[in-house]
């Protein structure tokens, strides 16, 4: 492959996030060094503590006395609530056969919580989603705190559940880690077709019964689901990262290949013990360059706007700061490469099929848009990231994708979609809030027109059906911050924002709330920080304050004076559904930007 030198920007960037974080980068790989120089060897611990860690281990428990090989923690985020996660229900028992066959051992080391936000969008256990994120990361620390592992298998695929395992896994990067996907589901009905049916529902030309046979129709069987939301964007950033086996991402689930893959896997996870030759830690892998390879990749496929908040967070748990400064500037230069569903018409199997991440990695090489150097956990380098997994005879080999099979959905970085990545970053007396510009035409980047303010989601809907919004409209929903409640996505409003929007009408959204990969077309300023609650900026407007979004001048303004003005009540916190269990997080919680974490935030990372 012909490579030019990496670009000036990405090199700068990184440079800085290299310069920000070097006494936190330090802390942590002392930090690191340290925990694998003090973790016991297996062969002396005591006795007993021995017997509880192998009383259960049945076939395997021979090898562990005799202290044979390695041994694995497998850490799993099954359950089958969540399609993705549905085919985890019996890789641990596949994972021990593979591990068996190079002379290693595998445990299931823990469970770690999965929710769906496609089952909780709109409803009030959505306030749980993004703080499911800090459960998890605790839930994975708690599975690996026996000391009993050597390498790290880590299952996970949805919105907050592979950042919780990074960030997790992270505080035991001593060890090696690899992460295990299992594909996305069979393709369901156009997705353009559904947004149809939606849209139609909110206008009440649809009926719930077919609406709900819709549905069914996209999301219908095991896998993740096809558009190219979180859960995929994670899948995306496993690979720019190095920490899959290479081509995992998005091959489907109960294929011959998929099953490789995994296994693949755990003889890789094998291979990268502390006392062979090839040793990895998960600490020297998610390093600076890695955690800009994510950025960059995020850009270049016009991932999910959660990740806005997700990379911050995992690079703070790796001792690395990231910010949106960060984001937009290499946004400056990553150009898009791919058009995913909502961005585009097809979804994530036609996108791996067109070539997938072998060739978003191998066009992003090649222009010196992405470091070539990481240190992966493939031997071979990031390169092999460039190339697409296939099953040759009884073994797995990978090859050049080639040109791209569909020019309406991946094109080469020389020839991009557009020039930018798409994420920009708005500030002004508002605040700093992000806005996913690739999802948007660019004659609704700009956007001058008095706001109504809400307070709730669900009041959106009703000013909707009530005709109250048939106007050009800033819509602001403010309290839905991390320390508000949790900080909810706010998909449910992009079909009536959307009807809005075809009616005529010039619309945007204004929100210290989230959005998703699943945002689409309508323009929305989003993640807003600081958030309304304690008095931000957000806080202080009144219906008809004539509001500024442009996405060109980056600009977020109001022509208000909020100063002069009482910042509304703080909303009382609500109860049901558990939220109150979640308070502790909520109270502790840090702004959008550093990754709205309270775990982070109170343990001073």
């Amino acid at each position: 492959m012909t490579t030019n030198p990496l670009n000036d920007t990405v090199h700068r960037v990184t440079q800085r996030v290299i310069a920000n974080s070097r006494a936190g980068r330090a802390r942590y790989l002392e930090l690191m060094e340290r925990e694998r120089g003090r973790t016991p060897a297996r062969s002396a611990v005591a006795c007993s503590n021995l017997a509880h860690a192998y009383a259960g281990a049945e076939e395997d428990q021979d090898a562990m006395k005799r202290f044979a090989g390695p041994n694995l923690a497998i850490v799993t985020s099954y359950n089958d609530m969540l399609s993705a996660h549905q085919p985890y229900g019996r890789y641990p028992e596949r994972m021990k056969i593979w591990a068996r066959e190079v002379g290693a051992t595998a445990q299931v080391a823990g469970g770690t919580p999965a929710m769906c936000d496609g089952v909780t969008q709109g409803q009030d256990g959505m306030e749980l989603s993004l703080f499911s994120r800090d459960a998890i990361a605790l839930a994975t620390a708690v599975a690996l705190s026996h000391q009993m592992y050597d390498g790290m298998a880590l299952l996970g695929i949805c919105d907050k559940i592979v950042p919780g395992l990074v960030i997790g896994a992270l505080r035991f990067g001593h060890l090696p880690a690899i992460f295990v996907p299992s594909g996305p589901m069979p393709s369901g009905i156009p997705n353009k077709q559904k947004q149809a049916v939606r849209q139609l529902y909110a206008e009440g030309k649809a009926s719930r019964a077919q609406l709900l046979e819709s549905e069914i129709a996209s999301y219908h069987s095991p896998g993740t689901c096809t558009f190219y939301g979180t859960a995929n964007s994670n899948q995306m950033m496993m690979e720019m990262m190095g920490l899959h086996v290479p081509g995992a991402a998005f091959v489907p689930p109960g294929v011959s290949l998929r099953q490789e893959l995994t296994r693949a896997a755990v003889h890789r996870l094998v291979a990268m013990k502390a006392d062979g030759d090839d040793y990895r830690p998960m600490a020297r892998v998610v390093d600076e360059r890695a955690i800009v390879n994510a950025a960059i990749g995020l850009l270049a496929t016009g991932g999910s706007t959660n990740h806005a908040i997700h990379i911050p967070a995992m690079a703070r748990a790796a001792g690395i700061a990231f910010d949106w400064n960060d984001l937009a500037e290499l946004s400056e230069v990553v150009p898009l490469v791919a058009r995913i569903y909502p961005n585009g018409a097809g979804d994530v199997n036609q996108f791996h099929a067109a070539g997938g991440m072998g060739y978003v990695i191998g066009t992003l090489l090649s222009e010196g848009l992405a470091h070539g150097d990481i240190p992966t956990v493939w031997d071979g380098g990031f390169d092999a990231y460039s190339r697409e997994p296939k099953i040759e005879g009884d073994a797995l080999a990978w090859h050049d994708p080639g040109e791209s099979g569909d020019a309406d959905m991946l094109r080469p970085a020389s020839a991009p979609f557009q020039r930018d990545g798409g994420m920009k970053l708005l500030t002004g007396n508002l605040g700093r809030a992000c806005f996913k510009s690739s999802a948007v035409d660019p004659a609704r980047w700009t956007l001058e027109a008095p706001c109504r303010v809400f307070h709730d989601q669900h009041d959106v809907a009703l000013a909707f059906a009530a005709g109250e919004l048939d106007r050009d409209v800033v819509v602001v929903v403010r309290f839905q911050g991390p320390r508000a409640n949790g900080m909810p996505e706010l998909h449910k409003l992009t079909p009536p924002l959307g009807v809005l929007q075809d009616r005529g009408y010039r619309v945007a959204l204004v929100t210290d709330g989230r959005m998703s990969g699943a945002s689409g077309k309508v323009p929305a300023a989003i993640h807003l920080t600081p958030e309304a609650l304690g008095g931000g900026p957000l806080a202080h407007l009144r219906d008809g304050d004539v509001i500024r979004v442009c996405a060109q001048t980056g600009e977020l303004s109001t022509t208000a004076d909020l100063a002069r003005r009482k910042p509304a009540s703080d909303p009382a916190p609500q109860w049901g559904v558990g939220r109150e269990l979640f308070a502790m997080f909520a109270a502790h919680a840090d702004g959008a930007e550093r990754g709205a974490s309270a775990m982070l935030n109170q343990a001073g990372l």
